[in-house]
């Protein structure tokens, strides 16, 4: 095989390799946003459906007033949240999953257990593990984000979720003060 014809069957393989790396691409289950934005979107979402069964899970069983009233605020707070994400989600082609992750049937089942005040201190203690989890990398996202309707959205959620800490931690410390 001559050296030029070598070349052109080369150029011809590669220009295969990079049209069917943007045919997938398009394809994607991301959809068009970055990975980082994408890996964000799928955790945001995760934590907020956690949140959700969570609340309603204290709204359930809490034995105080101040956890039952912080499991309907965040059922509710995150429900809308996520109401809003999936929207957004559908937008960039990205279906977000309809059951709970493992990790949040796991809390539940370990809350599920507990009951009275038992089940308050163990639910504020993973609501604040959680929040104070959350709230980095929504800040890291609203600075970071390439997609701006989702910079957008964690921009309006950070801070419902910086108020959501600062009242667990003051159920928690008023809890340890009785």
């Amino acid at each position: 095989m001559s050296k030029r014809v070598w070349m052109t069957v080369a150029a011809m393989g590669m220009a295969s390799v990079i049209a069917g790396t943007g045919l997938a691409w398009a394809q994607s289950p991301r959809g068009a946003l970055s990975d980082a934005d994408h890996k964000f979107l799928l955790e945001a979402a995760e934590g907020g459906q956690m949140e959700v069964e969570l609340g309603k899970l204290a709204q359930q069983k809490g034995s105080s007033d101040a956890v039952k009233q912080f499991g309907q605020r965040m059922a509710a707070d995150h429900a809308k949240a996520g109401q809003e994400l999936a929207q957004l989600a559908a937008g960039k082609g990205i279906e977000l999953p309809k059951q709970p992750a493992q990790k949040t049937q796991m809390a539940k089942d370990r809350l599920t257990k507990a009951s009275g005040a038992a089940f308050d201190r163990e639910h504020v203690k993973m609501m604040v593990k959680d929040h104070k989890k959350d709230v980095a990398p929504f800040k890291r996202e609203s600075q970071q984000a390439k997609d701006p309707d989702l910079k957008a959205w964690v921009t309006k959620t950070l801070p419902t979720l910086e108020d959501h800490l600062q009242v667990i931690k003051q159920i928690e410390s008023q809890a340890a003060r009785q």
